[in-house]
């Protein structure tokens, strides 16, 4: 390929990724906000303002958010309980770079080592290689000794380190990752008292009235209500 077609392709590849970010995947600032406060609990005032100040702010460029689409789309493939795109794990990695500005350099650097790498094996760039190709670079550095120190490890390895932490993250503490996970949480379980043959063996039953308010589990999911002097009214 000729020096002047990489420039042509590179250029049609920025429009495209535009394109598609914006009708498609949708990386506004909207969408992040969206994506990481829909649960407004537990944030002080304090909190928010940081938050919003990070929301005004861009990091990565469309084309490196399409890198990054497909990169994490490739550590997790879409399967029967959602995608990269449902979990919003692109977001997410924005805000955290945004958020701890230590991943920042070594982020940027690692996207631009994978299209250097595509361009100079394949002559064209990450996204536009098949999945073959992809998978032949990325399983070079996917793959380290776990005895050995992070630190003394190329910059790819350590880059794609991170890219697969902050990816298994975004997707496994999002609603589909949890899914997936089949984790339920604390679940409550249907509970009708002490047993009869415990109450007989010491002597004790329960007082009617109180027993129909506490253990009717047609009314399990309704709001006790008490009075002012801290009687039990429903």
């Amino acid at each position: 390929m000729k020096r002047r077609d990489s420039i042509k392709n590179m250029t049609l590849a920025s429009f495209g990724a535009s394109i598609f970010l914006e009708s498609c995947y949708d990386i506004s600032r909207e969408k992040i906000v969206r994506s990481l406060t829909r649960y407004e609990y537990g944030r002080t005032p304090e909190e928010k303002l940081y938050d919003d100040k990070l929301f005004e702010q861009k990091f990565f460029s469309n084309d490196e958010l399409l890198t990054l689409d497909k990169l994490c789309n490739l550590i997790i493939p879409p399967n029967d309980f959602g995608s990269i795109k449902e979990a919003e794990v692109v977001q997410l990695i924005e805000f955290m770079a945004k958020d701890i500005p230590s991943y920042q350099e070594p982020l940027r650097k690692g996207l631009s080592w994978t299209n250097n790498e595509s361009n100079n094996r394949f002559n064209n760039l990450f996204i536009d290689i098949p999945y073959s190709s992809q998978k032949e670079i990325l399983d070079e550095i996917a793959y380290y000794d776990p005895n050995k120190n992070m630190n003394d490890l190329p910059e790819p390895v350590q880059w794609f380190n991170l890219l697969r932490n902050l990816t298994m993250t975004g997707y496994f503490t999002s609603e589909v990752g949890i899914k997936e996970l089949g984790y339920k949480g604390n679940t409550p379980n249907v509970w009708d008292g002490v047993p009869q043959n415990v109450l007989d063996q010491y002597g004790l039953s329960y007082d009617k009235d109180w027993l129909d308010k506490c253990i009717d589990q047609s009314k399990r999911n309704d709001t006790a209500i008490w009075d002012k002097e801290g009687n039990l009214i429903s």
